[in-house]
Order: C-alpha cells, then structure tokens, then sequence
C-alpha cells in the first residue's frame, strides 16, 4: 500500500505538464500583444475600434500592459509547475541539478501557496491598471470594485501570514527566537 501511494504521487505530472503548456501558451499571448503595441505605434494599426478615444501611444501602452498581465500568468503557471515538481515528484538528493531554478525554491505547500497568492494580487493590479487606463476619460464609481478587491485580498494574504508560516517550518532554532 506504501508502494502504491508513494508512486500516486506521479500524478502530479498531469499538473506540472499542464502548467507548463499553459505558461508557454501565455509567453507566446505575451509576445503576441508586445508585438501589436510595435504594430500600434509604428505602423499605426488599431486593431479595436473601441480604443478610438485614445493616442497611439496610449493604444500601445494598454497593449504593453496587457503582455506585462500576460508574461505574469505565465511566470505564476512556470512556478507552479515547478513549485508541484520540487514538491512531489524530485528527490531532495538531486537538488544540486537545479540550481539555476533555486530562486523559486518552494520548501513547503505553505510557501508555494505565498508566492502564488502574491502574483495572484500582482495580476489583479495590473488589470485594474489596464481598465483604469483604458476607461481614463469616462471613469465611474464602478471601477472602484477591482481595488478594494484587490486591497481585501493583500490584506487577507497579510492576516493568512503564509510567509511566516513557511519560515517558522523551515526554522530550526527555538520557538520565538529571532535573529
């Protein structure tokens, strides 16, 4: 029965392969809408007729800002996948293959969860950017529900307090010892 659950966990390769389909998928959206703000501004192509109120330049820019939400996606799905990998499946003995990915180490579920939930609220600013952006000269009180979302997410993630949490199962010294 051990055998059988030790080698269940070869199941998360569904999701890491999943994950990393998907954050190439949104590199190449990424390079797409990068590409459409060149076209925008040098050549002057505006693909949406409902940006008509803006510049060139401002058309360009919401396309920036739209790859920038788009390359995030991809990196958030990149570490969850790597995230899912180092956590299940890699033996911690091989570590020393990896050690161009050790800045997105991830030693617990608690610590993945953090990094997640931070680029998860990232995401949403830069969205709440775009439409702000976008909607500049007609902005109404409707526009303020993706900020107080978004402060009610930092503030629930701060009170969650995943960080800590991740620190103190990774802290070897007595409990309540700072350094």
């Amino acid at each position: 029965m051990l055998k059988f659950l030790t080698n269940f966990r070869y199941l998360s390769w569904i999701a890491i392969i999943c994950s990393l389909l998907g954050s190439f998928l949104m590199f190449i959206i990424g390079f797409v809408k990068t590409y459409t703000a060149f076209s925008v501004f040098i050549v002057g192509l505006n693909p949406e007729d409902d940006n008509f109120h803006l510049s060139l330049g401002d058309i360009a820019t919401t396309y920036l800002i739209k790859s920038l939400d788009a390359f995030l996606i991809a990196l958030v799905l990149f570490i969850f996948a790597y995230g899912v990998f180092s956590l299940f499946v890699s033996n911690p003995t091989d570590e020393s293959e990896y050690k161009v990915l050790k800045w997105i180490k991830n030693p617990s579920i608690a610590h993945l969860k953090n990094v997640l939930a931070e680029l998860i609220v990232i995401i949403l600013f830069v969205k709440f950017l775009e439409i702000a952006f976008i909607k500049l000269d007609k902005l109404d009180w409707d526009i303020l529900v993706l900020p107080v979302s978004i402060l009610l997410l930092a503030v629930a993630l701060k009170f969650l307090d995943l960080r800590h949490t991740a620190e103190d199962q990774n802290d070897t010294k007595a409990p309540g010892v700072r350094s």
